[in-house]
């Protein structure tokens, strides 16, 4: 039976997040071993920061000083990772590296929902669940499976106002 990849957190010296996630990949891709380690995500979140009265959107890391991988536990996995530069070791009791729950992994977002997984057609409702349209809802007026994101018609300020978002940021009303 093959063993199932799950998610896990690593701890890296402040700073050295992209690094790490750059230097893992680097190794995975020189060792072979991509299906070992599937992917490596610096947990990044929208954040609207004013500067001298201008409002602009900048990415802000959620967890400074944590890289999330999604990978297959074994020998090999974990020494590679272990060993990159920059990773202090995996979060978890003792040397025992303990997988995230799939539910705080879905709260994180970076779990791709597939458009066949969702079953939406242009004029379903939905309801934008992150990012900075949070808790709006509207019908969608193009799905774009390429790039991954729908629009969404959303009323503001008495307007109603498309909005671009990814399939994950999106769910159908309870």
């Amino acid at each position: 039976m093959a063993e199932e990849a799950k998610w896990y957190i690593v701890h890296t010296y402040s700073g050295y997040e992209n690094k790490v996630k750059a230097n893992i990949e680097k190794s995975v891709e020189n060792r072979g071993i991509e299906h070992l380690i599937l992917n490596v995500e610096v947990p990044l979140e929208d954040v609207v920061e004013e500067k001298d009265g201008v409002e602009k959107i900048v990415k802000r890391k959620i967890f400074p000083g944590y890289v999330i991988i999604k990978m297959i536990m074994n020998d090999e996995s974990w020494y590679v990772v272990r060993n990159t530069r920059g990773v202090t070791g995996f979060v978890g009791p003792g040397s025992k590296p303990v997988p995230l729950p799939d539910s705080e992994v879905e709260k994180l977002g970076f779990t791709q929902v597939r458009m066949d997984d969702m079953d939406v057609s242009v004029g379903d409702l939905v309801v934008i669940k992150t990012g900075p349209m949070e808790g709006f809802s509207g019908p969608v007026e193009s799905i774009d499976k390429a790039t991954r994101k729908l629009v969404v018609k959303v009323s503001m300020f008495g307007r109603e106002t498309p909005v671009e978002v990814d399939y994950n940021q999106v769910s159908m009303p309870d």
